[in-house]
């Protein structure tokens, strides 16, 4: 019997015990809302997006570029912040940095892009040691109405002296500073190079002087996102450059019906040239060639005149203006050259039906690039504007820099 009175006290006991620990458990869970209480020992970890504040709020549709993109703590420090965006199928980091209390992340470039989706992975320390982490994303706004600038010369290409670089955009631009800061060209040899608009839609780079042979151009165009206008943004974000080749300068003499050729500042040649007839002079002054064709079609009805010729096998023809003034071979009035102004505004060089190599035009067209300078002098006409073509050479230095947007 004692054996079973033992045995008896001993389930007693434990029982008691059993139950003192369940009235303990009780009243922990009772307290607290963490295992055995912990939480009113140790206090409860704060949530996530209460610790580590991004802005924009997970999730955002439709941000704006000047909307801020931050990270930051109210207290404690970021150990780790990670942006990603992700854009046009592509995804890149985004820089930033940490400010120096740790209390804060930003980003180097403080312009959200466009049409991309921002990921941002934060790890952080609060007041009482805790670590968090917090994932957020968010989507900027996509534009409806975008804009791109057209670029002359061709990326890569070998130019003369007298190339300017000129913008045409595809859609009128009223922030003309903000767009004008977004491109920049350079030179090597240094130069300064300045901007002039010539309306709402084009801009033109330039030096006061034509280009050193050799000097490398690059001209970039950081558009992209950039407001033109309201409600439409630039798309490019892209590199041009080109080659200044040799300087070759062609002065046309309207009145002595030649052209000087000179080649680095030494005379090359002196070919004989028709120019504009009385009814219909050539402009004067400084012209450069935009275009350069093998053979083409001139028609006067394309030109503002009326029906008053179509040859449909212009050999030689390089483009000096907009408004529609070549510099081309002639073989259908053979005895003009050198003699006589009979063209429409033109300027003829003796040549052959079809196109000789061995002819003046021929000659003059295969000893010419885009980027050369033909000046015409001594014509009945105006001179050339500025605008028409890339006649920028004829405006002079202090009032093209009074062109630009960014004073």
């Amino acid at each position: 019997m004692r054996h079973v009175q033992g045995r008896a006290r001993r389930t007693g006991a434990a029982l008691a015990a059993a139950l003192t620990w369940a009235g303990l458990l009780a009243g922990c869970s009772s307290a607290g809302s963490g295992p055995l209480g912990m939480d009113r020992v140790f206090g409860k970890p704060p949530a996530p997006e209460d610790v580590i504040r991004v802005a924009p709020d997970d999730g955002s549709k439709g941000i704006r570029p000047g909307d801020r993109l931050r990270v930051r703590v109210p207290a404690g420090r970021l150990e780790k912040v990670t942006v990603v965006k992700s854009q046009d199928a592509q995804s890149s980091p985004v820089r930033g940095h940490i400010t120096a209390d740790g209390l804060t992340w930003e980003p180097d470039d403080k312009r959200l892009s466009l049409a991309a989706e921002y990921t941002v992975d934060a790890v952080a320390l609060d007041a009482d040691g805790h670590r968090s982490a917090r994932h957020t994303t968010f989507t900027t706004y996509v534009p409806e109405q975008r804009f791109i600038a057209y670029v002359t010369p061709e990326n890569r290409a070998t130019v003369g002296t007298g190339m300017i670089v000129s913008l045409a955009f595809s859609q009128e631009i009223a922030h003309r500073a903000d767009v004008e800061r977004a491109v920049r060209v350079t030179a090597n040899p240094p130069v300064e190079i300045r901007p002039h608009w010539f309306g709402k839609d084009r801009l033109d780079f330039r030096p006061e002087r034509y280009w050193k042979p050799g000097t490398e151009v690059t001209v970039h165009l950081g558009l992209r996102d950039v407001e033109g206008a309201p409600g439409v943004y630039g798309l490019q974000d892209k590199t041009f450059a080109f080659t200044v080749g040799r300087s070759q300068v062609s002065l046309v003499d309207a009145a002595r019906h030649m052209m000087d050729v000179r080649r680095d500042g030494e005379l090359l040649a002196t070919v004989p040239i028709t120019a504009g007839a009385p009814q219909h002079p050539t402009y004067n002054g400084k012209m450069v060639v935009m275009d350069m064709l093998e053979v083409t079609r001139m028609n006067s009805r394309t030109v503002g005149f009326g029906g008053e010729y179509d040859i449909p096998d212009v050999p030689h023809a390089m483009k000096l203006t907009d408004s529609g003034t070549f510099l081309h071979g002639n073989y259908w009035s053979p005895e003009s050259p050198g003699h006589v102004n009979v063209s429409h505004g033109c300027v003829g060089l003796q040549d052959v039906k079809g196109g000789g190599s061995d002819t003046p035009a021929g000659w003059f067209f295969d000893r010419s690039l885009v980027g050369d300078v033909v000046e015409v002098v001594n014509s009945k006409d105006k001179t050339v504007s500025p605008d028409n073509g890339l006649g920028g050479w004829n405006m002079e230095w202090k009032e093209w820099k009074a062109g630009g947007a960014v004073k």
